[in-house]
């Protein structure tokens, strides 16, 4: 296994299919736009020709995502980029761009960073209380919903349920009730 900091060799074979050489095993572009997110750098390489072909998948990668309806490039910008590759500008906007997502990852890293040291950094958003009273009334809601779903007409030839198992339901699904609102609550 490749060490974390190597690329991920991805061999595309003449059947256009994609192969991850850690794992042996085929790899489709959702698989790669995955290694990407978790942080992971890719290299893709045709076995025949030796040709690098990182870039026009990553171009098809992110054509998908966008005609999905997943937009992050705006057309303005979309159309900006078709302009640099007939104009001098070309040469200074790779360099422009690489700075512009740098800074963007520098920026996200901080806030994080950030958001990461307070104790509950929802606290200070307007309406919070109330949001957090709301989802406490829908639980309950929905708590005493299960307690009415759970009860059905005894049939001939059961036996009546004893009350104690009951209870005992009850306090186990009160007991993960309390636990998901503390969760939330640490949001």
């Amino acid at each position: 296994m490749a060490k974390s900091g190597d690329p991920l060799l991805i061999k595309r074979y003449a059947s256009r299919r994609l192969y991850n050489t850690e794992t042996s095993d085929y790899v489709t572009l959702d698989d790669i736009a995955g290694f990407i997110r978790d942080g992971r750098e890719v290299q893709i390489i045709d076995l025949k020709t030796g040709d690098d072909l990182t870039r026009q998948y990553l171009l098809q990668i992110i054509a998908e995502h966008e005609s999905r309806g997943e937009n992050v490039l705006p057309v303005a910008v979309l159309t900006d980029l078709v302009r640099t590759y007939s104009t001098q500008a070309q040469s200074v906007v790779p360099q422009f761009l690489a700075a512009s997502f740098e800074m963007l990852r520098d920026s996200q890293s901080k806030m994080m960073e950030n958001l990461g040291a307070m104790p509950n950094p929802m606290k200070n958003v307007p309406g919070f209380e109330a949001m957090q009273a709301q989802q406490q009334a829908f639980l309950n809601a929905i708590m005493q919903g299960w307690g009415a779903a759970g009860t059905t007409a005894p049939q001939a030839g059961d036996e009546p349920e004893d009350d104690d198992d009951k209870d005992a339901e009850l306090e186990s699904i009160k007991k993960q009730l309390a636990e998901l609102q503390s969760k939330l609550s640490g949001l």
